[in-house]
């Protein structure tokens, strides 16, 4: 039996794309009949040194109390020397066959020291690069010192991992254009449990009548409220829809550092009752908003983060027969063909996503057709099944006797 040690930045129960993304591998890597075992970093902040969470048992490494661990740089220090220790605690009594480490950089760096000392593979898991999502989501500046640092980082750990994995075709571009060897690099994209997101069952009346969507035409969009999602963007979109089709709704479900913001600017355009801020939902009732939405909009806006990453959320919505409209930056046109599977506008023009939702409403022949490719799409190319079978290649290469 094949088994695998994880090393992951947090998990559950935290709520974020990268534990939903870690639960769907774990759990289709144990159908597969392999022992995968679960280490989270100090950054998921448990003072406990194991965990049980539905199921599934996470090894804790403990935040560093010293005072000097809460400053910048020393922090990120302590993190990854912490890690480090924890793991080889855990690789020398359970000696997995490889070592998984999955983004930011400072796992890989903690995998790589125990994997050198331990004589174990190390694969590197790309999820995004994370100095364009600190950039992005403004905790550091592009182009800055602790920017150029961590891409440093990044790279030093991809010359040196044994092999590396990736979740989009914008990323594996991104990795071979820093020298590494396209031969290193397997995709693994983000896929669902298309068992799981069957098509949204009937509108919840009782939840409909609750957040005063009932009997209107839904746009919509569940996640997180980052300024990388564009809500601003699609706020500023509705007065041009709403002059269209006055029946429009707007529901915005989840929240995040934008909530305020957007709230206010909300009430700025005059919005009034036309657009319901939901708060998040629990991820079992996820299906039960969905099912009120009629287009679920994405509208990120053109940056390095958006153009290099593939989200899971669009990918959520196709599965249960969704209507999607998104912006055309590089993540969401790996996932989404235009006209057939969903709907592309021009990235960060408020006037060309009003004008495809109003084209999208004036053409409801074409629901059916958008919502059933869109659903083959995802049975046959984004399945969780799929997707992790890609794994296999890669450890197997690693764990074959050297000739």
């Amino acid at each position: 039996m094949m088994r695998i040690l994880h090393i992951l930045d947090h998990s559950a129960p935290l709520h974020s794309g990268y534990t939903f993304r870690t639960l769907a591998i774990l759990g289709q890597q144990r159908r597969m009949g392999w022992d995968t075992l679960h280490l989270t970093s100090a950054k998921q902040g448990s003072a406990e040194a194991e965990q049980q969470v539905d199921g599934w048992h996470f090894f804790r490494t403990p935040p560093d109390r010293r005072w000097w661990a809460r400053l910048p740089l020393l922090g990120q220090w302590a993190i990854m020397t912490g890690l480090t220790r924890r793991l080889r605690q855990i690789a020398q009594a359970a000696r997995p066959q490889v070592l998984h480490a999955h983004s930011p950089a400072l796992n890989a760096i903690a995998a790589l020291r125990v994997g050198r000392m331990l004589h174990i593979p190390v694969v590197y898991e790309i999820r995004a690069f994370w100095e364009d999502a600190a950039a992005d989501h403004g905790t550091s500046r592009a182009g800055g010192l602790r920017y150029r640092l961590t891409r440093a980082l990044e790279t030093y750990a991809l010359r040196r991992v044994d092999a590396i994995t990736t979740i989009c075709n914008g990323l594996r571009d991104d990795i071979i254009a820093r020298g590494i060897p396209a031969v290193r690099v397997t995709v693994v994209p983000n896929a669902v449990d298309s068992g799981r997101f069957r098509a949204a069952p009937p509108p919840n009346r009782v939840l409909a009548r609750r957040l005063g969507v009932h009997g209107k035409v839904v746009l919509g969009f569940i996640g997180s409220f980052y300024a990388y999602e564009g809500l601003a963007l699609l706020l500023r979109a509705m007065p041009r829809m709403l002059a269209a089709a006055p029946s429009l709704q707007l529901l915005l479900v989840g929240g995040g550092p934008q909530g305020s913001e957007l709230r206010t600017l909300a009430q700025r355009l005059s919005l009034g009752d036309k657009v319901v801020f939901a708060g998040r939902a629990p991820h079992g009732e996820i299906a039960e908003y969905y099912s009120l939405i009629d287009i679920l909009i994405y509208p990120r806006l053109p940056m390095r983060l958006t153009e290099l990453v593939t989200p899971l959320k669009p990918l959520e919505a196709m599965a249960q027969g969704r209507l999607v409209v998104a912006s055309d930056v590089g993540g969401h046109r790996e996932l989404i063909e235009h006209g057939k599977t969903g709907i592309l506008f021009k990235a960060g023009d408020a006037v060309a996503l009003a004008g495809e939702v109003s084209s999208l409403l004036d053409n409801t022949a074409m629901w059916p057709t958008l919502r059933r490719q869109a659903r083959a799409y995802i049975e046959s190319e984004r399945s969780w099944q799929r997707s992790v079978a890609r794994y296999a290649d890669v450890y197997q290469r690693l764990l074959a006797p050297t000739p």
